[in-house]
């Protein structure tokens, strides 16, 4: 099983953490990731998130590539060549520990 849209339309990246950039995909495609989607608890879940793979030393997006390849495959994709790159790092990162997962968890709970 290979997860789909395992950054959720980038939602899990850095990209959002301050309300909605003019140039994003919710403002100029509008198929997957709709303005709606990002109430003020998912916002804050997500950055409760950012700041957990800050302590890891890690972005977002690479935080959660690494929680899903914990079971499995991830599809990975990018708009730009870099962020391929930066994804690839999840492979030489650390586990998680058993208080991370707790963390994410309890995190996640608004996603």
């Amino acid at each position: 099983i290979i997860a789909f849209s395992p950054l959720s339309q980038g939602m899990l990246t850095d990209r959002y953490l301050n309300g909605i950039p003019k140039d994003s995909r919710v403002n100029t495609d509008g198929r997957f990731l709709h303005a709606d989607q990002f109430s003020e608890e998912r916002l804050n879940s997500i950055r409760s998130l950012n700041a957990i793979a800050a302590e890891r030393g890690e972005s977002l997006a690479q935080m959660a590539l690494k929680w899903i390849l914990r079971d499995g495959s991830v599809l990975i994709g990018a708009s730009r060549p870099q962020q391929i790159l930066e994804n690839l790092k999840v492979l030489d990162s650390e586990s998680f520990s058993e208080e991370e997962l707790k963390k994410i968890d309890e995190c996640s709970l608004a996603l």
